[in-house]
């Protein structure tokens, strides 16, 4: 490649760590949020900092520097978000849902000063601040869209085997999303989210009990190994869950302990790329991306082939490999 080819590519890796911060101070503020309500009237920088409680000059200059990277449009005085731009920052039932990413990696880059220290000595830190474990809900709400866009659309028997007097199981269920979204598409079934992590049980049950959904979801503090609930689950769920557990083999020998007959096991996860094309690719760039925060915390994602190994090495028979349009990748197994 020419120099200032390369320069140009560099440059443009710089560009989009800036512009990362201008998504993130967006959404944080909700000055997306107040633009797209607006329409394309739009909003002064004067009405958008009253709106959203900003200090107006700064406000100001935040448009400015979001217009100068594309997130919205100042024309005559007045700020407008695209629609294209709303629609991948703001709407989480997207699969295309951006936002999550954009606040995950902000938030995830503060602790990235131990990475130094991390590479030279092979000791990672997996106490993570509570802001960490908020920002992986957000960036998993992505995760919820998939799920029922594309692997419910290649599983239509799941579908149907979510009747009225189902239960689900979710494995490592964090803030409690995808439980409340299958709460309201399932309306007839009873959820019970698994989590580890103290603040974050607290968190899924305020959001559980917020959604008015505490009578169909119940949420336990469990162990990281036992899933308890023999025989009684129709779906057993990880999401990009599994890679971060310290024992993914016993795990999921438990959580196949809890599916009942004709139940399911679904993990749905990001993998590592084997196929070296893959890696030079926004897919593969983001991926590489996910890596460094794994690094920091002693986990890893892992390939596709390292992941059915799991359940082979659980003794579980052999599932179902679905890679998905998204990028994301499914595991399914289904006791017959």
């Amino acid at each position: 490649m020419r120099l200032d080819d390369r320069f140009e590519e560099l440059v443009a890796s710089l560009r989009g760590f800036y512009r990362t911060w201008y998504v993130f101070v967006g959404l944080e503020l909700r000055l997306f949020d107040a633009l797209r309500d607006a329409g394309r009237a739009g909003l002064t920088a004067g009405d958008l900092a009253a709106k959203c409680g900003t200090e107006p000059s700064l406000t100001a200059r935040w448009a400015w520097g979001a217009d100068a990277h594309g997130l919205v449009e100042v024309v005559a005085g007045r700020i407008v978000i695209p629609a294209d731009v709303a629609a991948i920052l703001l709407d989480a039932n997207r699969p295309e849902f951006l936002g999550g990413q954009f606040q995950f990696a902000a938030v995830g880059s503060l602790d990235y000063d131990a990475l130094p220290a991390v590479f030279r000595t092979g000791r990672s830190n997996s106490a993570r601040p509570d802001r960490y474990r908020i920002a992986i809900e957000r960036l998993t709400v992505q995760d919820v869209a998939v799920f029922f866009t594309e692997v419910l659309g290649t599983f239509p028997q799941l579908v149907a085997d979510l009747r009225p007097g189902s239960r689900a199981i979710d494995v490592h269920c964090g803030g409690g999303r995808w439980l409340i979204a299958m709460a309201q598409r399932f309306p007839g079934i009873a959820l019970t989210g698994i989590e580890f992590e103290p603040d974050s049980v607290e968190r899924a049950r305020d959001n559980v009990a917020e959604a008015g959904l505490a009578d169909r979801i119940a949420v336990e503090q469990g162990s990281m190994i036992s899933v308890g609930h023999a025989n009684e689950a129709d779906l057993v769920y990880f999401q990009y869950a599994l890679h971060q557990l310290p024992d993914p083999i016993g795990t999921l020998r438990s959580a196949w302990e809890a599916v009942g007959p004709g139940g399911w096991l679904v993990a749905l996860d990001w993998h590592l790329p084997t196929d070296p094309d893959e890696l030079h690719s926004p897919q593969g760039e983001l991926i590489a991306g996910f890596q460094l925060d794994e690094a920091v915390q002693g986990t890893r994602l892992v390939t596709a082939s390292e992941a059915l190994g799991w359940f082979s090495s659980a003794g579980l028979p052999v599932p179902e490999l679905v890679d998905l349009p998204s990028g994301a990748s499914a595991i399914v197994l289904r006791r017959r």
